[in-house]
């Protein structure tokens, strides 16, 4: 669906508030009064609370799957290098939208889920696995990556590595001895050291090279 620049404003300020304040914690007057509109407007727009965090998701769903869409078009890549363009998109995008990132992270850390919002991130996941399917498939079927894969363990360690940096940044700061360092210098050093450890991880698991030279 096609989202006028109105309607990606309040989902853009909805955003930022099912972050910090929580989806159950945030009312459509909230929402409202933040994006500097009236309450009909996003009755109008989209029907309810509800339906505006399923627009929230078939947003960044679709940024999400162009990105990848456009990564396995681009015939002048070689396999690795779609991988690495695929893990700088996760790392940028991680990083970058931190809001949505919070969305996810609360309602997957909550002990209490949120049905409608549980049920868009199922669907998040399992179209981003099969977009990394078609990613890992062209390279096996060119040779280029073995065939033993675990596709599962590569994405969760892709995540799961930026999601735990991301979450421990203090921590980080004083064991890299980088206490002194402001918070956007430390983004950029954090984006290229995850940017170099993740791409020689996934080298190692997926390129048929490494094991060539094992043998």
């Amino acid at each position: 669906m096609e989202y006028n620049t109105k309607q990606l404003q309040i989902i853009e300020v909805a955003e930022r508030l099912f972050a910090s304040k929580g989806f159950a914690g945030t009312s459509v007057r909230d929402i409202a009064q933040e994006a500097d509109i009236n309450v009909a407007m996003i009755s109008y727009y989209f029907g309810s609370k509800e339906k505006l965090i399923e627009a929230l998701f078939s947003v960044r769903m679709v940024q999400t799957r162009t990105q990848i869409e456009m990564i396995l078009q681009n015939e002048e890549l070689t396999p690795l290098q779609k991988v690495n363009i695929w893990i700088d998109m996760v790392i940028d995008r991680l990083m970058s939208n931190q809001c949505f990132h919070k969305i996810m992270m609360r309602e997957q850390l909550s002990t209490e889920r949120t049905p409608i919002i549980s049920g868009q991130i199922m669907e998040l996941k399992i179209r981003n696995m099969e977009l990394m399917k078609k990613l890992i498939t062209e390279g096996q079927e060119k040779g280029a990556f073995r065939h033993d894969v675990d596709l599962t363990l590569m994405v969760t360690t892709l995540y799961g590595t930026i999601n735990h940096a991301m979450a421990t940044q203090d921590y980080l700061k004083i064991i890299q001895g980088k206490e002194g360092v402001e918070d956007s210098q430390y983004q950029l050093y954090l984006r290229s050291a995850l940017s170099t450890h993740l791409k020689s991880i996934f080298k190692s698991s997926v390129s048929n090279e490494i094991a060539h030279v094992n043998q």
